[in-house]
Formats: C-alpha cells, sequence, structure tokens
C-alpha cells in the first residue's frame, strides 16, 4: 500500500486565487486531486493554511521556505507507507487507475523515484512516487539551499514513465497543470 500527498502550499500567483479551493466542475481542484487518491491506504494535504472539510490530516510544511521541496519533505515524513504518491493540488485529471499504473511501476523500481516525463520532455515531479528512502536526500538539499525537485532525482536515480505510454493509458490531459483559470477546459 501507498501514502497520498496532494501538495497545496504554493501562493497562487498567476491564478489569481487559492487554486486549491477554486470551483472546477462542481467541486475544488483540490477535491478532484484527493479523489485521484482514493486508492491510498491514506491521504493527506500539505500547506500551510487550514483546509477544513476535506475529510483529511492537513500537515504544515516542517521544513519551510523551500517551496515545493518543503512539501515534499513534509509528505515524506508524515507518511505511514513506504511509498507516497505526491501530487500538486492544480492536477484535475489525475485518477485513480494513473496512481494504480504508477505505483506498479515504483514496486518494480530500482530507484526511490518513479517520475513521468510530459509531452514536451519534461519531468513531471509533482505528480510521481517518491519511497520515503528519499527523506535524508530532500533534508540535506534544503539544509544546502537546492530546492530543486530534478536534483532528488539526479542524486538517487529515478525511474521514467514516457509521456507516450502515459497518454496512450490516460490521455494528454492527465498532464494538464493549471497554472491560469483559463488553462481549464
Amino acid at each position: 500500500m501507498y501514502s497520498g500527498a496532494v501538495l497545496a502550499g504554493g501562493r497562487s500567483r498567476r491564478f489569481g486565487e487559492d487554486k486549491a479551493l477554486f470551483p472546477y466542475r462542481g467541486k475544488p481542484l483540490l477535491a478532484w486531486v484527493l479523489e485521484s487518491l482514493s486508492g491510498a491506504e491514506e491521504r493527506f494535504i500539505v500547506a500551510n493554511r487550514p483546509y477544513e472539510g476535506f475529510g483529511v490530516p492537513v500537515y504544515p510544511d516542517l521544513l519551510p521556505g523551500a517551496d515545493s521541496l518543503s512539501g515534499l519533505h513534509s509528505a515524506l515524513a508524515h507518511a505511514q507507507n513506504p511509498w507516497v504518491a505526491v501530487a500538486a493540488t492544480d492536477l484535475p485529471f489525475l485518477s485513480r487507475a494513473y496512481w494504480g499504473f504508477l505505483y506498479e511501476k515504483a514496486l518494480r523500481s530500482p530507484y526511490p523515484v518513479v517520475v513521468p516525463v510530459n509531452p514536451e520532455g519534461h519531468l513531471e515531479p509533482l505528480m510521481a512516487f517518491y519511497h520515503k528512502d528519499c527523506l535524508p536526500q530532500v533534508e540535506r538539499q534544503i539544509q544546502e539551499g537546492d530546492f530543486l525537485l530534478r536534483r532528488v532525482m539526479e542524486a538517487l536515480g529515478a525511474t521514467l514513465v514516457a509521456a507516450d505510454e502515459v497518454v496512450a493509458r490516460f490521455g494528454r490531459e492527465v498532464f494538464l497543470n493549471a497554472n491560469r483559470k483559463e488553462e481549464l477546459p
């Protein structure tokens, strides 16, 4: 089994309001992402503000100030399971099937990170699996002021999941990261 963490600590500057609470197709973006993690043994939110009414715990950053790396750190520190599905709050097209597919890859991975590559060839570290073994590397990077998520993968190795494999199963929209309201279909 795995844990599921939604990172909702961003400031939503480009979005113009708290994107986690933005109503999309009848429910907040955060609810869509939490629902996608329904196959997780436990689910929680990592945020530095309260998000009540979602029925899951909310944990603040334990080492704040390192952007998404702070969120990853808190997710790994709080998770009860060795593998943690980590998702940004602005990915409404993730699904339970997507996480199940990635988890199967995690179980066979020789590396502590399983991350998809998007159709443009970029890593998508906020729709990925991380093993708790990543925690010392994440802490070291935060202490050194290196806040790049990809550096965790460079240091520890990662199983990359090809975009065409993800798109063939879940459609291109699974990669939609809504940084602006107009990006939501």
